[in-house]
């Protein structure tokens, strides 16, 4: 892979008092106005302290949730400034006032960062208040590239997306990866490129059609492969096994069948749930049972998977020395469907902790059930992408990850047209 600018790359310049535009990834989940998760917040945070550190004026741009283009005070980033500077001061020691500025363009946006000081550090409103955001505007891409002298992207998490922010503002300035975007690719480019063998792979979620990628992807490169979940039951299903009222794609049967051709052909082993955990609907969880996958009522769905499949599965993940976890394996929003899941993360966490296997999670449910499980430090990485992970994990160019190397090559193209 092509390399880009590294943040330290850029802490090696004179860059004192210099205004740097960070395009970080602020979208974490709220509930009753609390942020409920504040692992992305954090991971931000050393590119932050970094360059406060140097005595740069620090702009914070961000997206949080979907407002659609206009104004919603339910999205706007002011509520996540006490988190920020929590999180900061975590890091540092140092009590840090982060400034907010109530727009991300317009006179507002401009006077606030005109009245910035070396070492301050503001967040501007929510960028996707404006449609232009997303439409990679170029004028949009301008007014945000204005404010500064250099650009770090902060969010591989939003870095699958051409929007304004992540492609439009890199091509305009002096370009850098922060330091979670680079130990995400350092991370997951060792995935993609040079496991330690065997690798497996647990997938999960509801339907395999938003994961076919994902799935041609690692019959490329895993070992065994743990499908639970939703999209479980339409491979059942495609085998011919009967599966009541589960959820199943059944127009996908035979996508499904060629799945599980061409990992046999090339030597993976798909492992489906052997039991599983039913009841008559996701509110009966009083009233379910553990039944083996052959006998699965018509008037039942399957909800988790059960525990002969966990004791299956753990002894083959046991042999692993990678393991790469996207997806639940049961239906974890409704209790006591989470069990199968839980008890899975405890049996991979106790794996890594013996120091037998290199593990990796992401996805925002696979890492809400991680947290849930208090088990966030049990793991060896978790990253905080989600549709991004998946098409790094697919083999997809990412469109924020090839604008920092156009904007690298470009100022390497100008360094040395200067000393020729």
């Amino acid at each position: 892979m092509q390399k880009f600018n590294r943040l330290n790359d850029l802490l090696d310049l004179d860059i004192s008092g210099k205004a740097i535009l960070v395009r970080a990834d602020l979208n974490v989940p709220v509930i009753k106005g609390k942020v409920s998760d504040p692992t992305r917040i954090a991971g931000l945070v050393p590119t932050l302290a970094k360059l406060l550190a140097k005595s740069c004026k620090v702009i914070v741009i961000s997206h949080f949730g979907r407002p659609e283009g206009r104004y919603d005070s339910n999205h706007t980033l002011s509520s996540l400034i006490d988190d920020v500077a929590s999180e900061l001061k975590k890091y540092s020691g140092k009590d840090i006032d982060v400034k907010f500025g109530v727009d991300c363009i317009g006179n507002s946006a401009i006077e606030a960062v005109r009245t910035l000081k070396p070492g301050d550090l503001l967040i501007l409103e929510n960028l996707r208040f404006h449609p232009e955001e997303v439409a990679n505007d170029a004028e949009f891409s301008k007014k945000l590239a204005s404010y500064a002298d250099y650009y770090v992207n902060d969010a591989f998490s939003c870095s699958h997306r051409a929007h304004a922010s992540i492609t439009g503002v890199s091509a305009l300035l002096p370009s850098y990866a922060g330091i979670l975007f680079e130990k995400e690719i350092e991370c997951l480019s060792r995935i993609l490129h040079s496991p330690e063998k065997p690798l497996g792979a647990i997938v999960g979620g509801s339907k395999i059609s938003s994961k076919i990628d994902l799935l041609n992807s690692l019959i490329e490169r895993a070992d065994n492969i743990f499908i639970g979940g939703g999209m479980a039951n339409t491979f059942l299903y495609a085998k011919g096994i009967e599966i009541g009222i589960s959820l199943c794609e059944k127009d996908l049967k035979a996508k499904a069948l060629d799945l599980l051709k061409a990992a046999e052909s090339k030597g993976c082993r798909i492992m489906l749930p052997i039991d599983v955990t039913i009841a008559s609907s996701v509110n009966n969880g009083r009233n379910c049972a553990v039944v083996s996958t052959s006998s699965v009522p018509d008037d039942k769905m399957i909800l988790d998977i059960g525990t002969q499949t966990l004791l299956q599965w753990n002894e083959v993940i046991s042999k692993c020395k990678t393991l790469i976890w996207n997806g639940p394996v049961g239906a974890i929003e409704f209790p006591p469907f989470d069990n199968g899941s839980i008890a899975l993360a405890r049996s991979v966490a106790y794996f890594t902790g013996s120091n037998k296997l290199n593990s990796i999670v992401g996805g925002g449910d696979t890492v809400a059930l991680i947290s849930h499980a208090g088990l966030k430090d049990s793991f060896s990485y978790i990253s905080t992408a989600g549709g991004a992970f998946l098409e790094w994990l697919e083999g997809k160019n990412l469109p924020g990850v090839n604008a920092l190397i156009r904007s690298a090559e470009t100022g390497n193209s100008k360094k040395k047209a200067a000393n020729s």
